[in-house]
């Protein structure tokens, strides 16, 4: 990596950009100020914002919160307006992942407005389109939302998930499971040396139903893998398959904490040996973070390892 990249940081992220050029000290921090005025409108203001000009640029951007979308959008459109060489736009989280297809008529596929506007981000004098790096995408051909005027580059936290459970005392009686098709399809093949359990779920009214369709828990540490927790109705159905189906232990991991309302909180008393989430809805994921059974996998060395290869 060159010496001449600047990381700059959404309203949230700044905790894991420092993690970031702890990591690597060719990372040089750009400071912006996230004011606001009287009527809520942002006033934000990229310090020292000449010194972007022939630099290679990267933002750090969290949207789990559509308040702060306006005004992370409208630095994205600036900061190729300023000279930047290059610029990548991480965004681990597509938070509007989950509306991505019309299944009756009047819906809005907000997936796809999302990537209209990020597709609208200015080209770079030096490297023209933007890279848009997203981790675990909830559907693959969301990247296909995307105009030609950006790059989305679509990659995986899996990998942090993996380092951990090498760590793990019981990592010799370790099964995968996964909560229903979707999941198994998204992750399968990154799980190969592990045994793997597959669910399979469907809605009796207003509730979940989960069964095992595939694979033997008895006996086993199952952890449930899934891209994304909402309020988690799901997962927990599935640790009750699972452990009606004898398993020792069930952990759950999913790459984006969502979690409304603060729902992580109806985790703590059911059982979990460990529930793994990453800091891709930053807030969510800080508030959980000394809570019972919880432990966030940073992105920091994910991401910091994309600018290391890529550059």
């Amino acid at each position: 990596m060159s010496s001449s990249l600047t990381l700059f940081s959404g309203p949230h992220t700044r905790d894991i950009a420092e993690q970031m050029r702890s990591l690597s000290g060719d990372v040089t921090l750009g400071t912006i100020r996230w004011d606001s005025f009287p009527d809520n409108w942002p006033k934000t203001f990229i310090e020292e914002a000449d010194a972007v000009r022939g630099r290679d640029v990267a933002f750090l951007a969290a949207f789990e919160d559509p308040s702060d979308i306006f005004a992370q959008m409208s630095v994205l459109y600036a900061l190729p307006r300023y000279e930047a060489n290059s610029l990548t736009v991480f965004l681990p989280f597509f938070s509007t992942g989950t509306m991505d297809r019309v299944d009756r008529s009047g819906e809005i596929v907000t997936a796809a407005t999302l990537a209209r506007m990020l597709s609208a981000i200015p080209h770079c004098h030096g490297t023209g389109p933007a890279r848009i790096v997203i981790s675990d995408i909830h559907a693959l051909q969301e990247r296909f939302y995307f105009s030609d005027n950006v790059v989305p580059v679509l990659i995986s936290a899996i990998p942090l998930l993996k380092k951990r459970l090498r760590e793990e005392p019981d990592a010799d009686r370790i099964s995968i499971a996964y909560p229903d098709e979707g999941a198994y399809k998204r992750f399968h093949g990154q799980f190969d040396e592990y045994p793997q359990i597959v669910c399979n779920k469907r809605r009796d009214g207003a509730k979940r139903v989960v069964t095992i369709k595939d694979g033997n828990p008895r006996g086993r540490h199952a952890v449930i893998v899934d891209d994304l927790i909402m309020t988690g109705g799901t997962a927990l159905e599935c640790k009750m398959a699972l452990s009606a189906a004898g398993a020792a232990q069930t952990s759950l991991y999913a790459t984006h904490p969502v979690f409304p309302d603060a729902s992580w909180r109806r985790f703590l008393d059911k059982g979990f040996r460990r529930i793994w989430v990453t800091d891709s809805c930053p807030t969510t994921a800080h508030a959980a973070r000394n809570a019972r059974s919880f432990e966030v996998l940073s992105q920091a060395p994910l991401l910091t390892q994309f600018l290391l290869e890529r550059r």
